[in-house]
């Protein structure tokens, strides 16, 4: 086993409808992400750009394994799962194939399939090295 290099590169802040990135796995396009905006409270706002340790986790609530975000300022349990909406994350990263809107609200798509294949692909990772940045 081995770590494996994520790098996430936002590429908009809205601050009504999301904060919206390209997901690279191992310097390769693999697919989008969203998260919550910047607000005033850590716990449901967007993580701070910089470097950090991702780790395995089985999520208690949704009973399937996750990749969880290590030391992230103020906050516990940020991890990266499927979802489409805001509604979906509490300050989490949310991944799928492509940016749309879902209920007239802007999201992204295919998230199920999208984040069994991102978990496909780094199943033999001991943990992610990943990096947020601003563009």
């Amino acid at each position: 086993m081995s770590d494996m290099k994520v790098d996430i590169i936002r590429v908009e802040r809205n601050p009504v409808e999301g904060t919206f990135s390209v997901l690279l796995l191992e310097g390769r396009v693999f697919c989008v992400a969203l998260e919550e905006t910047q607000k005033t409270t850590p716990y449901d706002s967007s993580i701070p750009a910089g470097n950090y340790t991702c780790e395995r986790f089985l999520s208690p609530t949704k009973h399937i394994e996750v990749w969880e975000l290590q030391h992230v300022q103020n906050r516990t349990h940020v991890q990266i799962h499927a979802g489409n909406t805001l509604d979906d994350t509490l300050g989490c990263i949310l991944l799928g194939q492509y940016f749309d809107k879902l209920r007239d609200n802007r999201a992204v798509l295919n998230s199920g399939k999208t984040f069994k294949k991102f978990m496909q692909v780094t199943r033999n990772a001991d943990k992610l090295n990943l990096t947020i940045r601003e563009v």
